[in-house]
């Protein structure tokens, strides 16, 4: 399979749903409250002595955590020299990650490597060189879910990293509405870019299997999917696409199975009030040690 081929949803119309999802979901919003807290003190000893930096940032999408990120690491180290590789399948998500460092002054700073792949491919290109670049901060945001090894995933990435360096992995927390949806339904959803759902509890076993010392923080987060219980609402079919990682929910599911994730969403996955429906979207951001 090509790495195009092996592409997660972040094409087209998939590419469209994305978007909708990050204005309805304050997901990115959560994460960067929780990078904010997190990151400073982890920079400290991430950078402690390094005369350069370099960040490797694994299913990166449109770049918006990691502008984030690569900022707050310029204001940590203003005098040192940084350096940014970038692996995302998505060809259209990378053009909006370039246009995204043409319009941000302090991103031109930064010497870009852009590797348009799965992280599969990735690694099989690293480990076909006999010099390997090593990082300092690699981060894999909302993308453990599409890799196909996830024990041989996070042995390749932890090897990467330099002397202090940290892995941060951030993911959909164990019992939280993803979680509970995904694997109630897996036989239905995991059959395209998923096919094994995996959540903090999963990372967290891999983990301690090999040995590494990680620590992990909570990031909550809800949002209001109350337009998904209206057949009507485009916006809602878009949340509902997204959320099941099918391009046309009503299409790809029989009445039965469609009327069994809307209740389980309802029922399970989410809390009521005031007559809206706020989904449970709870992650978790583990930072493992080098």
């Amino acid at each position: 399979m090509t790495a195009e081929a092996k592409q997660t949803c972040y094409q087209g119309t998939g590419v469209s749903s994305f978007q909708i999802y990050l204005e309805k979901s304050g997901e990115h919003n959560a994460i960067l409250q929780c990078v904010q807290n997190v990151l400073p003190g982890e920079f400290l000893r991430i950078g402690a002595g390094k005369s350069s930096l370099n960040v490797l940032g694994v299913g990166s999408g449109g770049g918006e955590m990691d502008a984030q990120i690569l900022s707050s690491l310029q204001s940590a180290y203003p005098a040192v020299p940084i350096t940014a590789d970038i692996v995302e399948g998505s060809s259209e998500l990378i053009d909006n990650f370039k246009a995204l460092v043409a319009k941000t002054a302090n991103l031109q700073k930064i010497p870009f490597s852009w590797h348009i792949m799965a992280s599969e491919d990735y690694a099989k290109e690293v480990k076909a060189k006999r010099d390997m670049k090593r990082f300092d901060l690699i981060h894999m945001i909302q993308m453990i879910y599409y890799v196909e090894n996830l024990p041989e995933t996070i042995k390749f990435y932890h090897s990467l990293l330099k002397n202090n360096g940290r892995l941060m992995i951030i993911v959909e927390s164990t019992n939280s509405g993803w979680d509970i949806l995904w694997k109630a339904y897996s036989k239905d959803l995991c059959v395209s870019a998923i096919k094994e759902y995996r959540a903090s509890m999963e990372v967290v076993a891999c983990l301690k299997s090999q040995g590494l010392t990680y620590v992990e923080h909570s990031v909550p987060n809800s949002f209001d999917i109350t337009e998904c219980f209206n057949p009507s609402s485009v916006t809602g079919e878009r949340l509902l696409s997204f959320m099941t990682g099918k391009d046309h929910f009503y299409e790809s599911f029989t009445p039965e199975i469609r009327a069994g994730i809307l209740d389980l969403l309802r029922s399970k996955c989410s809390t009521e009030k005031d007559g809206k429906v706020f989904f449970n979207s709870n992650l978790s951001c583990i930072l493992v040690h080098a």
